[in-house]
């Protein structure tokens, strides 16, 4: 098959990067793997690894994106995928209106996915005109048909998946070690409480900093390391969690470590992983990532998150928005014995490719019968 997946940039974030991920099997399984998207760090990866980056800015919330609406037509004619994979409202919006000028026999299959619970607004409803949705979680699914009363047969649930054995190594390459306790040596000898994901405000910093405060008192031993970036626009609550963390008096208990892309090193090293969004994530990618290299995670139980751990390890799921049993949670972690950990097989790449490739054959098929 020819596909096409459209997003509106490859930045770092999970939806980017289970993109890039995706894309890869794709081409690994003989596909023809096409990503268009306005560009990004990433972009380079997903060359490297087989599929072609089309460069289109689809990704302004706003008027000026529709003039993109013409260099898509041409794309679609030009390229004659056989499934528009469209990962995202404003990109979709662009695809759904090229079409319109094409004749149908010559339109490919489109699929979406509900990466997030999205207002329920006109806007979002684009994600509905599929042929057929895909959800990443069973709390998204139950969102969609919900709100936006789809029908049950038209939306499958199918957990981005990752790749168990990217993550799961033994030991840390004592290269790595020695330049990363060279950039920190303040984390020689501590144990490291890791707070992965991009810097936002309902990714929970600012709670991850309250357990933060909490548990030192009781465990000086710990250091907590917030890895992520903070996207373009946004580095004002960068600034708000750097003050925080001085009233806090955490400045030598929490680093700010930024954007990485060593995060396979990063979760093995952690002592464990805390994921505290103070809203129900659609999916957590990191925690399946984490619990993939056998660190165990404490999150909050909600969303797709909790969905994640409920599969994987109950252990680690804490009340919502408590902060002083989440903190009570990483420490009986730090005093227990290693967890054995299990992912299950839908929780992995390999299963999101084979269930994504089904959907693509199901609409494919039904656009036959129909022609």
């Amino acid at each position: 098959m020819r596909i096409l997946q459209a997003l509106p940039a490859l930045y770092s974030g999970g939806v980017e990067r289970g993109t890039v991920e995706f894309a890869a099997d794709l081409v690994k399984r003989g596909h023809e793997s096409f990503v268009v998207s306005k560009g990004g760090p990433m972009a380079e990866q997903l060359r490297g690894q087989g599929s072609k980056h089309i460069f289109m800015p689809i990704h302004r919330k706003n008027p000026a994106s529709f003039g993109q609406i013409l260099p898509m037509r041409k794309l679609l004619l030009e390229l004659k995928p056989d499934i528009v994979h469209v990962r995202s409202r404003m990109p979709a919006w662009i695809i759904f209106l090229a079409l319109k000028s094409i004749p149908k026999r010559e339109r490919p299959a489109v699929v979406s996915t509900f990466h997030g619970m999205y207002s329920v607004t006109p806007y979002s409803a684009i994600m509905t005109r599929a042929d057929h949705i895909i959800a990443v979680s069973q709390c998204v699914r139950d969102y969609v048909i919900s709100n936006y009363h789809v029908p049950e047969e038209n939306l499958t649930v199918i957990q981005r998946g990752v790749d168990v054995d990217a993550f799961h190594q033994r030991e840390l390459p004592q290269q790595w070690l020695d330049r990363w306790f060279r950039q920190y040596p303040q984390l020689a000898g501590k144990k490291i409480i890791m707070m992965p994901g991009r810097i936002s405000r309902w990714k929970g910093q600012l709670d991850f900093l309250a357990m933060m405060a909490k548990l030192v008192r009781e465990r000086p031993d710990c250091h907590g390391i917030i890895v992520g970036g903070a996207e373009p626009g946004k580095e004002h609550f960068l600034d708000e969690l750097e003050k925080e963390r001085a009233r806090l008096e955490l400045t030598d208990k929490v680093s700010f470590l930024g954007q990485r892309n060593d995060m396979t090193n990063l979760y093995l090293l952690s002592d464990v992983v805390c994921h505290m969004s103070t809203k129900p994530e659609p999916f957590g990618r990191t925690v399946t990532e984490a619990l993939a290299s056998g660190t165990p995670v404490v999150a909050y139980n909600r969303g797709g998150a909790a969905e994640t751990l409920q599969a994987c390890f109950r252990d680690g799921l804490v009340t919502p928005d408590n902060v002083e049993e989440f903190a009570q949670s990483v420490s009986r972690m730090l005093d227990a014995e290693p967890p054995a950990i299990e992912i299950p097989y839908r929780f992995r790449l390999e299963a999101q490719t084979e269930a994504s490739l089904k959907v693509y054959e199901k609409v494919l098929t039904n656009a036959a019968g129909r022609s």
